[in-house]
């Protein structure tokens, strides 16, 4: 028999739920085998067929001409012959399916397309796959409609989820068109090649303008619906994220996080660490008064607030990722969206009439 394990220290933009009621969806799974030392010798796509299950010999493929299967931790294609004692790393896609998914006519804001892949401007409150509670209205339905009514799509084309983001989140989405281009795309995030920038409004402002926050990121022990920092590491995944004042407004600020890792909520589960919880994110304490006093018309003033971004304010601003295809560094930027500028142009007035 061989040794098999998956390996979580290798997972990054894996398990994301959209919300929630949405299921935990693995885009990627990363598998780690140690072949016995009675193995005999088998093509490695016959091998990894047998060891992983739902692995077709279309995603070994994939996988291989994506360079996604190292052998004692080298590039190998699909017929290498296993030999006992080989380690296999390999990442293979594992996308949700769609088949029973209807296209819906829902309006989106296409920020670039070809045949390989898709760059959305995601709106706050757009689930990105349908799951439990959410069947409908996502950013998939919407897809699906989309590739159905544009001249030249391939009728069979499906939306491939590279990674997600939080339905309250809003921002630059990425979305493969066909399994070749999302397992290529895959590398990027799992070779941490991948360019991510967040703009976020935060309680407070942190005491130094920059730096890293680097700590364990999991479920709350007893909360599963929350991510928290495990700084020793006794739980949770590696997470690390940098960060920015952009400016501050004594009482928010606005911050410029940028992913190393991508866990399950990192912003706003480090944030909190930090002690500058994102500013309206009621699942992390941030939609309450936390800096100022609580009375008066203060209190009124962030009421009012918190009815303008009734989410947390959380936008993913940019991307940067090599094209699976033509190798070319593509980067795509976008202007935070409405309801976060009104907020911070409300803070801005509020200051300086306090002045």
């Amino acid at each position: 028999m061989d040794r098999y394990e998956a390996d979580p220290e290798e997972l990054d933009e894996i398990i994301v739920p959209d919300d929630d009621e949405s299921s935990e969806a693995e885009l990627f799974e990363h598998h780690r085998i140690v072949a016995d030392k009675g193995q005999g010798l088998i093509r490695m796509d016959k091998f990894l067929m047998l060891r992983i299950e739902n692995a077709s010999r279309n995603k070994i493929q994939q996988a291989a001409k994506a360079g996604n299967i190292l052998v004692n931790g080298k590039t190998e294609k699909q017929n290498y012959r296993v030999k006992p004692g080989d380690v296999i790393s390999v990442v293979v896609a594992h996308p949700p399916r769609v088949n029973e998914i209807l296209p819906e006519e829902i309006p989106l804001s296409i920020v670039y397309e070809d045949e390989s892949l898709v760059v959305v401007n995601k709106p706050a409150g757009m689930v990105v796959h349908p799951g439990h509670g959410n069947w409908d209205g996502t950013l998939v339905n919407a897809l699906l409609w989309h590739f159905q009514h544009t001249p030249g799509c391939p009728p069979a084309t499906s939306p491939l989820l590279v990674h997600r983001i939080d339905k309250d989140t809003s921002g630059i989405l990425l979305v493969a068109k066909t399994e070749e281009a999302q397992t290529l795309l895959a590398r990027n995030f799992f070779d941490h090649t991948i360019e991510r920038s967040y703009q976020a409004i935060v309680w407070g402002t942190p005491r130094e303008d920059e730096g890293t926050i680097t700590g364990h990121v999991g479920r709350n022990l007893s909360n599963r619906l929350v991510m928290t920092v495990f700084p020793d590491g006794e739980h949770g995944r590696h997470a690390v994220t940098h960060y920015k004042v952009l400016k501050s407004y004594s009482y928010i600020s606005l911050v410029e996080c940028r992913l190393e890792t991508g866990r399950t909520h990192q912003i706003r589960a480090h944030m909190k660490y930090l002690g500058h919880p994102l500013f309206s994110d009621e699942r992390y304490g941030g939609s309450q008064i936390l800096k100022g006093t609580t009375s008066g018309t203060y209190r009124k003033f962030v009421e009012n607030c918190f009815e303008l971004l009734p989410r947390q304010a959380l936008h993913a601003k940019s991307l940067g990722f090599i094209h699976p295809v033509s190798g070319k560094k593509m980067f795509f930027d976008s202007e935070l969206p409405a309801d976060m500028q009104q907020l911070l142009a409300r803070w801005e007035r509020f200051v300086e009439n306090r002045v």
